[in-house]
């Protein structure tokens, strides 16, 4: 069976990222319903984002080399799923921590493979035109949002136990959608097949508008490490209630979803990826600044919906730039260098932001406004004419 135009990517990003909704928010509840201290589950958490860090990559250049994404893909997917299975039967600590961080391992490089398929490799589309990848990143937003909804539907005070099932579930689906996705190859070709994988990845630095891409994705990115980790605890301690406080972190996923289906695009098509790219940093010196002096529910709940721009737009101009820059047979190498660039620098942001909060409360987010500041100028010169650089050798 198959699916032409991009109803087989959508439906791959949908089961992914709805898998991803349905387990990532409740993860620590169900660990605590195993009769775990708050110590080892901040423990496993955070051994499962070192573990992310280094598998990302890694299955990424080995997708690259073997050729073949799509099955990297699937049996990521179907292996994340058993682990999950798995963890049902799991009641003690280093059980727990085994299947999760092998479950990690197996989903980290899942999204940025995705993206290989559908930025690089692939490109669906429609009636001969190019479909837009931000309306398939759009769905799978949105499909975050739903799977997060529904397991709290379904879940209780005891039983976290639909939450594995759902999300296997969606995990088999994710890894059967591959078969719809068309064959595509990122074989080296027989001249090239003899340099060796670190030459190739260090030919890839060797494009000056990727390392800035990486650069500017990082700050803007890992700005955002103040604002997860205690904007909540900001909005409570100043009298914001649960319910207010939902409102506003839904506002920022709404526009997330609607920057990647109607404006995104259009902004990249009129400004190019060099002024989307500078708006995202723009946005996020406002965002943090405001954010730093103010609890008001009015003026957070404006600039809440920046988070389309920070967030949506600059991936939307990332992967615009990366499917001209990046040739296909290092497409999962370099969308798995992007993710994990970002990552590390969130997680040493976000591991930093503990000691920023409590020795400054609110104007901790002024640094996170910096990085941005930084991000600016390299985000309005670096990503002018990304077509360019295709000259450069990936040797």
């Amino acid at each position: 069976m198959r699916i032409t135009g991009p109803i087989a990517y959508i439906a791959l990003y949908v089961a992914l990222y709805a898998a991803f909704g349905a387990a990532s928010p409740y993860w620590p509840k169900f660990f605590e319903t195993r009769a775990l201290t708050p110590q080892q589950i901040g423990s496993i958490l955070a051994a499962a984002i070192l573990v992310r860090l280094v598998s990302g990559p890694c299955v990424g250049r080995l997708a690259d080399v073997f050729g073949s994404l799509r099955l990297v893909f699937a049996s990521c997917a179907a292996l994340a799923a058993g682990m999950a299975l798995a963890l049902i039967w799991a009641d003690r600590f280093w059980l727990l921590l085994l299947l999760t961080l092998a479950q990690a391992a197996a989903l980290a490089p899942t999204t940025s493979i995705a993206d290989a398929l559908s930025v690089n490799a692939a490109k669906p589309q429609i009636a001969g035109k190019p479909f837009e990848y931000g309306w398939i990143r759009g769905s799978a937003s949105a499909a975050f949002v739903l799977g997060t909804l529904l397991v709290g539907q379904l879940i209780g005070p005891g039983d976290l136990t639909p939450i594995i099932w759902i999300n296997a579930t969606l995990l088999i689906a994710a890894a059967c959608a591959t078969a719809l996705v068309p064959a595509v190859t990122t074989q080296a070709t027989p001249n090239t097949e003899q340099s060796l994988a670190a030459g190739k990845v260090h030919g890839l630095f060797s494009i000056r508008r990727f390392r800035i891409l990486i650069f500017v994705s990082a700050l803007v990115y890992g700005s955002h490490a103040i604002h997860d980790a205690f904007a909540v605890i900001r909005w409570s301690n100043a009298g914001i209630g649960t319910s207010v406080i939902s409102i506003l972190w839904s506002e920022a996923v709404a526009a997330e979803v609607f920057v990647f289906f109607l404006v995104g695009p259009a902004l990249i098509d009129r400004f190019g990826v060099h002024g989307a790219a500078t708006l995202a940093a723009a946005a996020g010196i406002i965002r943090w600044l405001i954010a730093g002096v103010t609890t008001s529910v009015v003026l957070l709940s404006i600039i809440q919906p920046l988070h389309g721009l920070t967030f949506a737009l600059l991936h939307l101009a990332c992967m615009r730039m990366m499917g001209k820059l990046v040739p296909i047979r290092l497409a999962a190498t370099a969308q798995a260098l992007y993710a994990f660039s970002s990552g590390v620098v969130t997680a040493a942001l976000t591991s930093l932001s503990g000691i920023l909060y409590a020795q400054y409360a609110g104007a901790a987010f002024f640094p996170m406004a910096a990085l941005c500041v930084v991000a600016l100028p390299f985000a309005w010169f670096g990503f002018v004419g990304e077509g360019r650089d295709r000259s450069v050798s990936f040797l």
